[in-house]
Formats: structure tokens, C-alpha cells, sequence
């Protein structure tokens, strides 16, 4: 195939590291990683960066989009431009808040049928496992969902219950006899009920409500049934640090586990939060400042594998200034990466770990093999970072629906110039072009 784009700068982060490069692109695809002088072939355009980084687009695979049938709260249109905006070039909806819920084919087709004409950027989708669905679980896998989500407490949407002990073993058997995946939101029910419920706005009552025990025991549950069934199982949105030393037991035991946390987890502290401050609550909580470091500890060893956004928006008036009866979730889809730099380059970590986290082990808890690194033979899908401007959050210029944010005024480290999907420019500046993204069905 002809070169028909070549995107250079003297930093471009590789698999190998960050090289002074020049990267040649063919219908859509990266055909090498050259010297940053290489010779651009006749009829190519060449897009030089300068000393912009070049990183692969992040793939977030942890994003609800609640389309159809929760539209004021957030759409494919809506979300999928503030990934654009965010240097993200994939993500995968949840299968929850959305009505109907991603839990039959009949329903996948309806939910991809409203998101093909709106992608901004691709899009892949989880299926849901309930305790009433599993004659549909394996319809779905052969369907191209790339898993399965449950939750062991309840999600708070009634048309998506939990899987209580006896069920989370039949759903899991079932996926890992057709060697599929199970993501699991790990908060026991049953230290949630018997934890202290102080309704209203001091943030220290939400917090107590939402103990690490309930993460803790629910993950050693599914670490025990991981173990039996040789299934394969990944832990979301992990808030406890507690957890940390279960897991990476379990890791070492050779169980098949895998873990995500979030930018709010790991950029926001629960000594920060003012009282009233529902534009903070999710589920489990933001936690203590040292909570936090083991957190970044267990990034840096691997205990931790990746961070996605967790993006769970809400209209305004569902965040009440009652953290009891506030919609739990946080906005974050256009601010992950800078929100995640600021701090990783404020504890000496580096943009390379960064694209790790956000790019590269995403792509692989996927099984997206196209996705997540500058080499040979994958999607030609960047982002461009300016790492030490910096700009300050103003919820205004936000491309999801609702521009509520727990980051409004934040001054954060990395700008993105520019994001690119496949090797056309899908975002310049912020501001997102015409949807070009595809649907993305599981291929292994």
C-alpha cells in the first residue's frame, strides 16, 4: 500500500520507548516507525509535530454512555466528542443506564444501531451479566461483546440487579466455558447494609457509608471463585487500598485477575472534598490521601493494571447536595489524561507509564489488538500532547452533555493538541470534526 500520511516528532512513544521518529501511514494503518528524517514518499503528507508528544490514542474501556433511553444524561454524539477532545480514540460503553440494558442481542443491536452514525470514535460494547440472563451470555459473546459486567451490591438502576454468590458462580462458569471475561463492580452487599447510613452532606458520612471492607471482602470472593473456576475476572474502579496485598497474592498464585482504577481515585482525596460537593460521589468513594499512595504504588509494580475514566455522568439535578441521594459518578471522559499526568509527573512517573495505564493494558484487557501502541500494523490513532502547557478546567468548554465536573478549576498539565483515529484528524484543538469512528465487535 502507498504512504499516504507521515506524522513526525522528535518525541514518539513506542513500545521500545520515546524516539525522535517518523511514523508512515496506509489506509489506516501504521506501516512503520521510521528515523524522524526519513524521506517522506512522493504523494504522502507529512504532519510535523515539532516537540509535541506522540502518543497512541488511549483506550478507555470503562465509559457509560446511557444511549438510548437515558439521553439527558449523556449519548454516543455527546460522549464519544469529549473522548476526541481527550486524546481518547476507543472506548467500550458499559452495559447499564442505558435503557435497554446491553443484555440480550436484541438489545446490543438496538444500542449499536443508535451509535453507528454517532461515533466520534470507535466504539465497543460489554454485555451485562443478571441473574435471569444467562441463556443469553454465550449469544452475546458470539455477538462480539468483549465481556461481561455484573455487580455483587446493587447498581442503583433497577433494570440492572446484582449477582448475589450463588449466581456470580453460575454466571461465571458459563463465560469461562466459552473462555470469555466477567468485570465485576466488587462491593459486598452485605457490609455495604450494615455500615452507617448518615444522609446529607458531609462528604465523612458518604465515605463511612462506602467502607473498604465491602471492596475487600467482595474481591477475596471473586479471587476464591476465580481460583475454582480457572476463570478469567477483572476488578473495577479499585478504591481500596486495602485490597492491594489480596490481589497481588492472587496474581502471584497464578490467578487470572486483572485490575482497573480511575483518575479520580488516583487525582482527588477525601480530605478535599467540601460537604455539599455531590459532583464528587461515586461508588466506591473517593478515599484518604494515603489510600491514594498505595494506590500509585501498586500502578508503578503492577498490581494495578490499567486507569480508565469510569465516565458515569448524570444530569445536574440528580446531584443533589444529599450524598445519600446523590446519582454517584463522575464526569471525566475530556480530562483523564491530563488529570493522570499532572500527578504522575508530580511523583516522577512518566508519560511512557502513562500510555502503559491508559493505552497499551486497556487495549489488552480488550483483546484489542489493533489498538494501544506506535508500531507496525496497528490503527494509525494518536494523540498529540503538549505535556508541560498547562490550562485550567472551565466546565464550559466540556463536550459531554452535562458539564458538571469534580475537576471545574483545576489547573492541569497537558494540553492535547490534537487526536487522530485511523489517520484522519478527529479532534484539532478541542474541538472535535465529523464522527468517523466504527463499531467494534470482540474478534478472539
Amino acid at each position: 500500500m502507498a504512504v499516504e500520511l507521515v506524522v513526525r516528532s522528535t518525541r514518539v512513544i513506542t513500545p521500545g520507548g520515546t524516539r525522535a521518529a517518523s511514523v508512515a501511514v496506509a489506509a489506516g494503518k501504521i506501516t512503520a516507525v521510521l528515523a524522524h528524517d526519513a524521506e517522506v514518499p512522493v504523494g504522502a503528507r507529512l504532519e510535523d509535530f515539532g516537540d509535541d508528544v506522540l502518543l497512541p490514542g488511549l483506550v478507555d474501556t470503562h465509559v457509560h454512555v446511557n444511549d438510548p433511553g437515558r439521553t439527558e444524561w449523556e449519548g454516543f454524539w455527546t460522549a464519544t466528542r469529549a473522548a476526541a477532545a481527550g486524546g481518547i480514540t476507543t472506548i467500550l460503553d458499559m452495559p447499564l443506564n442505558s435503557l435497554p440494558p446491553t443484555t440480550t442481542v436484541d438489545h446490543l443491536r438496538i444500542k449499536q444501531d443508535v451509535a453507528r452514525a454517532k461515533a466520534h470514535v470507535d466504539v465497543g460494547f460489554w454485555g451485562g451479566a443478571l441473574p435471569d440472563n444467562v441463556k443469553d451470555l454465550r449469544p452475546l459473546h458470539d455477538a462480539g461483546v468483549y465481556g461481561f459486567k455484573c455487580f455483587l451490591s446493587p447498581s442503583g438502576v433497577e433494570e440492572f440487579p446484582q449477582l448475589d454468590q450463588e449466581r456470580l458462580a453460575t454466571s461465571l462458569a458459563e463465560i469461562t466455558g466459552f473462555g470469555g471475561l466477567l468485570i465485576v463492580h466488587a462491593e459486598d452487599p452485605h457490609h455495604l447494609e450494615s455500615a452507617p447510613q448518615n444522609p446529607g452532606p458531609k462528604y465523612a458520612d458518604f465515605l463511612a457509608s462506602r467502607p473498604r471492607d465491602a471492596e475487600n471482602t467482595a474481591i477475596q470472593n471473586l479471587i476464591d471463585q476465580a481460583r475454582r473456576l480457572n476463570a478469567r475476572v477483572h476488578v473495577l474502579h479499585l478504591s481500596s487500598s486495602d485490597a492491594l496485598p489480596l490481589i497481588a497474592a492472587a496474581k502471584a498464585e497464578g490467578v487470572r485477575i486483572t485490575v482497573e482504577s480511575c483518575p479520580h481515585f488516583l487525582t482527588l482525596t477525601a480530605e478535599e472534598v467540601p460537604d455539599g460537593a455531590t459532583e464528587f460521589k461515586c461508588c466506591p468513594p473517593i478515599r484518604e490521601a494515603a489510600n491514594q499512595d498505595l494506590l500509585w504504588d501498586a500502578l508503578a509494580d503492577g498490581t494495578i493494571d490499567c486507569v480508565v475514566s469510569d465516565h458515569s455522568p448524570s444530569t445536574a439535578d440528580l446531584k443533589t447536595g444529599d450524598f445519600a441521594t446523590a446519582w454517584g459518578g463522575i464526569s471525566s471522559l475530556q480530562l483523564g489524561l491530563p488529570a493522570i499526568w499532572t500527578e504522575a509527573r508530580r511523583r516522577g512517573r512518566t508519560l511512557e507509564d502513562v500510555v502503559r495505564w491508559m493505552s497499551a493494558a486497556p487495549a489488552a484487557l480488550a483483546g484489542l489488538d489493533a489498538k494501544g501502541a506506535i508500531e507496525a500494523g496497528r490503527d494509525a490513532d494518536f494523540a498529540v500532547l503538549a505535556p508541560d502547557e498547562t490550562f485550567t478546567v472551565d466546565p464550559a468548554e466540556l463536550h459531554h452533555r452535562n458539564q458538571v465536573t469534580a475537576y471545574a478549576g483545576k489547573t492541569l498539565y497537558g494540553v492535547v493538541k490534537s487526536t487522530w483515529l485511523r489517520g484522519t484528524r478527529i479532534a484539532d484543538h478541542g474541538t472535535p470534526t465529523e464522527p468517523t469512528g466504527r463499531l467494534l465487535e470482540r474478534q478472539n
